[in-house]
């Protein structure tokens, strides 16, 4: 296993940051991290390893990401391999001294047999900040997922900051999910109204891939207020969620994937 800190490219235009993780099968029935490497705001460390499932902790160490900021996430699961990722804390974005707005880039590849959990704190977009959001999900037919997206619109007490977002998720190399989200100063008009966020501070989406989906899709059904549970093309599920604040959204998207996942929930 590789370890370490790059150094960071620090330019008039921000930082820019790269974390990347490969998981393996390790071949005694565990799952091995031959790369695990992190820029300097984006360490990662590895945790205690749950049965064959590898444990890997994204640990902001800089504040970020600021106007003019790059940051990047790349993670590839091999087949059999089991991965599961987490943050340390919530990812603010702030207004920075650079001009432009911040970039936060995901990429994922899971092949055939793995499996990976990604289920990160939320990203809140601080009052003057400017981000977008872009998240990329390539799976083999026979790979397994579990997504989460948490985004919150301001910190208690303040206007919110600009977001942009997509989400793009293909299995097998077929699309089963293509979306985007504007929300804040400047993002087309409505994105506020009924039919978007009505008002609410906190939005949220929880992609499910297993294989079994593909003969038996999960019926459309509501989760409560604010909250639906969709099928989407292929061996998926999509539920997305709204709610006043973090915790109740994170409340819903809990029950939500118990309900999927009932024998294994978070």
């Amino acid at each position: 296993m590789t370890t370490g800190v790059r150094t960071t490219g620090v330019r008039a235009t921000g930082v820019r940051a790269t974390a990347r993780i490969v998981a393996r099968a390790d071949g005694r029935g565990g799952t091995a991290l031959p790369v695990l490497d992190g820029d300097g705001p984006l360490a990662l460390r590895r945790t205690r390893a749950h049965g064959d499932e590898a444990r890997v902790m994204l640990v902001g160490a800089m504040s970020g990401p600021l106007g003019g900021d790059h940051f990047a996430v790349e993670a590839e699961v091999g087949e059999g391999a089991r991965l599961h990722l987490a943050s340390a804390a919530a990812t603010i974005a702030l207004p920075g001294q650079a001009k432009g707005e911040a970039r936060y880039d995901v990429r994922i590849v899971v092949a055939d047999g793995g499996e990976l959990r990604w289920l990160p704190e939320q990203l809140i977009c601080a009052q003057g900040s400017e981000l977008y959001v872009g998240t990329r999900v390539d799976l083999a037919p026979g790979a397994r997922l579990v997504f989460r997206e948490e985004q919150v619109l301001g910190r208690f007490g303040e206007e919110p900051g600009r977001l942009g977002s997509r989400l793009t998720v293909r299995v097998g190399g077929r699309v089963v999910l293509d979306q985007e989200l504007a929300c804040g100063p400047g993002a087309p008009g409505g994105w506020d109204g009924p039919a978007v966020l009505a008002g609410h501070r906190a939005v949220g989406q929880l992609v499910v891939v297993r294989p079994e989906f593909a003969d038996a899709p999960v019926e459309a059904r509501l989760l409560g207020e604010g909250a639906a549970l969709v099928p989407l093309a292929g061996p998926a599920a999509l539920v997305t969620a709204v709610a006043p604040d973090a915790l109740r959204l994170r409340r819903v998207l809990d029950e939500a994937l118990t309900a999927l996942e009932p024998t294994r929930g978070v």
